[in-house]
């Protein structure tokens, strides 16, 4: 069946939704937990881990740099995870991830705010005040972790195939949605060609965590294309052993079956322009 993404608001019941539709269809729940259970893998640290998950920059450079390296590693575990099929990824932008992906089911979980304070309040026993701060806060960080990650309106419905409200609809309910939804024929029908594209994706990733770590290559000035596993690059460098530097790291990335680039080298001017 088709891959399910779940964005939520916090207090809309999207925890319990999420656990409980991946336990109907025998889906693999790809949250917080799940990333952090793989994250050593990839080496990703607890650490690392909180301060890229979910979270907008910090707006410093060395940190920001960081960061972004630590939110790729983080995406590539939610990529190769989509890859095996069958998955539920709960929040992380996994909807704006897979935005090329058509056998995605795009779903958002929402309730008025008020509803929201009242049930996060009860749920973490804290006074209504409090909790009201926290789902605030919780809404305007995620909003700005989407804006500036993948430049758009977190609460645009538009970018959803299925948006419910707890206020009216029970868990229940929202599970049952879910899980009919996620078996439209139109999505099996696509379910292949979104396979090919999932796996370039990752060569993509894999290509720009590269780049990232590299002390050797500005990756803010370069573009990247996968296409069946034959990598583009574009873009600029600031120098001729930059630019062979990146082209030989892309070739070297396990599954690229071949590189075409036309990354151009644009050196720092040393001089003063003379009038």
């Amino acid at each position: 069946m088709a891959i399910i993404t779940i964005s939520r608001e916090m207090g809309s019941g999207g925890i319990p939704i999420a656990h409980m539709a991946a336990e109907k269809l025998g889906y693999t729940l790809i949250d917080g937990e799940a990333i952090m259970q793989a994250a050593s893998d990839y080496g990703l640290s607890p650490e690392a881990m909180e301060q890229a998950d979910e979270k907008p920059p910090h707006f410093v450079d060395k940190l920001d740099t960081q960061q972004a390296l630590d939110l790729h590693l983080i995406e590539l575990i939610i990529l190769e995870a989509a890859l095996k099929g069958n998955v539920i990824i709960y929040g992380r932008g996994g909807q704006d991830l897979l935005k090329d992906i058509g056998s995605v089911l795009r779903t958002r979980i929402i309730a008025p705010f008020e509803d929201r304070v009242e049930r996060w309040s009860e749920r973490e026993w804290l006074d209504p005040d409090r909790a009201r701060y926290l789902v605030r806060k919780s809404d305007q960080q995620r909003a700005g972790f989407i804006m500036y990650y993948f430049d758009r309106d977190w609460n645009d419905s538009l970018n959803y195939d299925l948006v419910i409200n707890t206020q009216r609809l029970s868990e229940e309910m929202a599970v049952q949605l879910i899980c009919n939804g996620v078996k439209d024929q139109n999505l099996e029908e696509i379910k292949a060609s979104g396979k090919a594209t999932l796996a370039d994706l990752i060569l993509r990733k894999r290509i720009e965590i590269a780049f990232l770590s590299s002390k050797d290559v500005d990756p803010y000035l370069l573009e990247i294309e996968v296409k069946d596993s034959v990598v583009t690059l574009s873009g600029q460098v600031h120098s001729a052993m930059e630019k062979t530097a990146t082209e030989k790291m892309a070739r070297t990335i396990e599954g690229i079956s071949d590189m075409v680039s036309s990354v151009k080298v644009v050196e720092y001017r040393t001089n003063p322009v003379e009038h």
